[in-house]
C-alpha cells in the first residue's frame, strides 16, 4: 500500500494512493484518522480497508497538500556516515559503529513545504535519504527480527546547515534548523518493496542538474542492522522516524566550488518505487521571522 497524508478542501485526511489517484481513506472510516498513528497501532484497521476502498470515489493526488506522515513522531533519529563514498568525500573515516543524531520535532516538514535557508547562514545543503517510519515498537530487537517492525518507508531530505554542522563534533546545531528536513509525501509499505528497501535508486536534482545519484544497496549499514544497534540503547515507539543517511554527491563537497541551496530553487529527492520529495527553497528573512524581544 501507497499512503499519503494531507490537506484537502474538506480537511486532513490519510489517502491510500493509486497512481495519480487517490482514496480518502478517513472518509470511508473516521477511526482512521487524519495522520498515520491509527493505522501503524492497529494493522487489522490498515487490513479493515481494503474491502472499504472498493468501489470507492477518487481524488487527483495533484489535490491533495501534503502533510507529514506521522504529525508528531516520538523520535526522529538520523544516521550518517552510511555510504563509503560519501563518507570519504566528508574527510571522514570510515566508523566501525553508525553515526547516530536526533532532530527535534520543529526541524521537520512536510514534502512541499517551503525549506528555510536561514538568516545566520548561506550554506544550506541536501541530503537524499531513505526513512523508516517504525510500526511495531520494542527495545532489543534481533537484527533477523527487526524488518517486522517496519510500517513503511518514505523519502527525506536532511537539509543541512553546513558551518553550523561543524562548529563541534557534535552535529547537532546544523541538523536541527528549523524546516530544513523534508519527508514525505508518500509512505510505501514493506510489501511494495525489496526487502529492507534496499536495491532502489536514490537522487536529488534541481531541474536538472543531477547532484547525488546512487542505489540503497551501497547503505553500509541496513535497515535491519541500524534498528537492532538502536533499539540496544532506545526503545523504539510506534510511529518514530529513522533515516538511513545519504549517499555522496552532497553540495559541500563539490568542487571547485561549493554547491548551496538557493531561494528559488527547487530541491527534488526521489527514490524508486517510493516517490519524489520537493522543496521550494527559501529566506528567512523573506518569511517575516522575528527575533525574540
Amino acid at each position: 500500500m501507497k499512503y499519503m497524508v494531507g490537506e484537502t478542501a474538506n480537511g486532513a485526511a490519510v489517502f491510500a494512493v493509486t497512481g495519480d489517484e487517490a482514496i480518502n481513506l478517513t472518509a470511508l472510516d473516521p477511526a482512521v484518522g487524519n495522520d498515520l498513528k491509527a493505522l501503524i497501532a492497529a494493522p487489522a484497521l490498515a487490513r479493515s480497508m481494503a474491502v472499504k476502498m472498493r468501489g470507492a470515489s477518487r481524488v487527483p493526488v495533484a489535490s491533495i497538500i501534503p502533510a507529514l506522515p506521522v504529525a508528531d513522531p516520538g523520535k526522529i533519529i538520523c544516521l550518517g556516515l552510511n555510504y563509503t563514498d560519501h563518507i570519504k568525500e566528508g574527510g571522514y573515516d570510515i566508523p566501525d559503529y553508525p553515526a547516530l543524531f536526533m532532530r527535534g520535532r520543529n526541524s521537520i516538514m512536510a514534502a512541499g513545504a517551503p525549506m528555510v535557508r536561514p538568516s545566520c547562514s548561506d550554506k544550506l545543503d541536501y541530503e537524499a535519504e531513505l526513512m523508516l517510519v517504525i510500526g511495531k515498537g520494542g527495545r532489543h530487537i534481533p537484527e533477523a527480527d527487526a524488518l517486522d517492525h517496519v510500517f513503511g518507508y518514505t523519502v527525506f531530505n536532511d537539509g543541512s546547515v553546513r558551518d553550523y554542522q561543524r562548529k563541534t563534533h557534535q552535529w547537532t546545531p546544523g541538523k536541527n534548523f528549523d524546516d530544513t528536513g523534508a519527508i514525505g509525501p508518500f509512505v510505501v509499505t514493506p510489501d511494495e518493496l525489496p526487502a529492507g528497501a534496499s536495491g532502489l535508486r536514490i537522487e536529488s536534482r534541481v531541474g536538472t542538474e543531477i547532484l547525488q545519484s546512487s542505489n540503497t544497496a551501497n547503505m553500509i549499514w541496513s535497515v535491519a542492522q541500524t534498528i537492532a544497534t538502536i533499539s540496544e540503547y532506545a526503545t523504539l515507539d510506534a510511529g518514530d522516524l529513522i533515516a538511513m543517511g545519504t549517499p555522496p554527491g552532497v553540495g559541500h563537497a563539490k568542487t571547485p566550488n561549493p554547491r548551496w541551496l538557493l531561494p528559488g530553487e527547487i530541491i527534488e529527492i526521489e527514490i524508486e518505487g517510493i516517490g519524489i520529495c520537493a522543496s521550494p527553497i527559501v529566506d528567512e528573512k523573506d518569511l517575516g521571522v522575528k527575533a525574540a524581544e
